[in-house]
């Protein structure tokens, strides 16, 4: 029977979710705060809305009656959807992990307090103020994120007292919503750090994807590969980890579960209930299914029989350098001259600078240098440029 999806939030990988559930049949309405936005231009319907709005959220519920909701950012007003849940719409992957991950305190202190998970020392701050309390409370150098934020907005790192006051109000420049109080995070140090993509099913076992590592700039990825050296002792110990803190969250989906590895063991970082930005390297063929394709099996309660991996590949984000409208991309025939490569443009209507406008992708056989691997992807993103 065709579905009925109403997506909130229709950015990059809004758009690769929305083709994988086209391709299984399904109807989507496409929902965000700006028009023509990546994944309404392969939607069905679209609506644009201010998704902090509640009653402007139900106003859309209402009209299109969906069977489905799939949230793909962190700034909606996640409390209607236990509402929705009432009514006999199915959240994903439920109303309780939408909610509790929309900011970074209801997961940190689920993870760290409720489950026992080891995470790096913190506090919050709620003004500048509480914010010079809690760093002497976690130690310098820390960081600072505000508790609703995407892609590294508002994230900076506290070496001196003088960084405090900057932090804090860069912090209030970058949330998202209405939500000022911030965390303090102790540095943890730690050697790597990996993307555990993860899937709960209906009516399966949890499956765990190869680690993806990545680094970061600003607080947002610049690199991902695939996979990530780990030792088995610290794959085993993330995986456990990742199936208590998806199993008290409850639901069905994909999740990127974020870990540092440091010599003394794992340590949980952050989790997003949806397709993660790291895990575009998937759509290199590195599995079986992408991290989009495994995120609408799972959501449609279809069969996920395993997960394997069949590529070593890697991703490397192509930025915008400047604000401006209607980009064009010079460079994208140099680019795709290269062997075992590939390019996806996002199709963003506006730029704006360190914006992620599209990605380019690198694989080789299983067992390849990742590093080469790595450095290819990299080498293909600095072909194209936006302008």
């Amino acid at each position: 029977m065709q579905k009925k999806i109403v997506l909130l939030g229709s950015g990059e990988l809004g758009k690769e979710f929305v083709i994988a559930v086209k391709r299984l049949g399904h109807y989507v309405i496409a929902v965000d705060s700006y028009n023509n936005a990546p994944a309404q231009q392969v939607a069905d319907e679209r609506e644009v809305i201010n998704m902090l709005d509640g009653a402007a959220l139900d106003a859309v519920i209402g009209k299109h009656k969906p069977d489905i909701i799939v949230p793909e950012i962190e700034a909606i007003r996640t409390e209607r959807f236990y509402d929705y849940e009432k009514k006999g719409i199915q959240v994903v992957p439920s109303a309780k992990a939408a909610n509790f991950t929309m900011n970074r305190k209801a997961i940190r202190d689920l993870a760290a307090r409720e489950l026992g998970l080891k995470t790096a020392n913190y506090a919050y701050a709620n003004n500048l103020e509480e914010l010079i309390i809690s760093v002497k409370k976690v130690g310098m150098p820390c960081v600072i994120k505000p508790l609703m934020s995407s892609s590294g907005k508002g994230q900076s790192v506290i070496k001196t007292e003088p960084d405090i006051e900057k932090a804090w109000n860069y912090a209030q420049a970058g949330k998202r919503g209405d939500y000022t109080e911030v965390i303090a995070e102790a540095f943890v140090k730690f050697n790597s750090e990996i993307t555990l993509l993860t899937v709960t099913q209906k009516n399966g076992i949890t499956l765990f994807c190869p680690p993806i590592g990545h680094r970061q700039e600003r607080g947002d990825y610049q690199e991902s590969w695939q996979p990530a050296e780990i030792s088995t002792t610290h794959l085993k110990e993330a995986q456990q980890m990742a199936d208590k803190v998806t199993r008290a969250l409850t639901g069905e989906g994909l999740w990127g579960v974020e870990f540092f590895l440091a010599d003394d063991g794992v340590y949980f970082s952050e989790l997003s209930p949806r397709p993660h930005d790291t895990g575009m390297v998937t759509l290199a063929g590195t599995q079986n299914f992408s991290e989009f394709e495994l995120h609408a099996r799972a959501v449609l309660g279809l069969p996920i029989p395993e997960i394997t991996l069949e590529r070593a590949g890697a991703s490397a984000v192509i930025l915008a350098d400047r604000d401006g409208v209607n980009p064009s991309y010079n460079g994208v025939e140099n680019a795709m001259a290269n062997l075992q490569s590939d390019i996806r443009i996002f199709g963003k209507p506006t730029m704006r600078p360190y914006r992620r406008m599209a990605v380019a992708l690198a694989y080789d056989i299983v067992g390849s240098n990742i590093g080469k691997v790595k450095e290819k992807a990299i080498g293909i993103a600095k072909l194209v440029k936006v302008s």
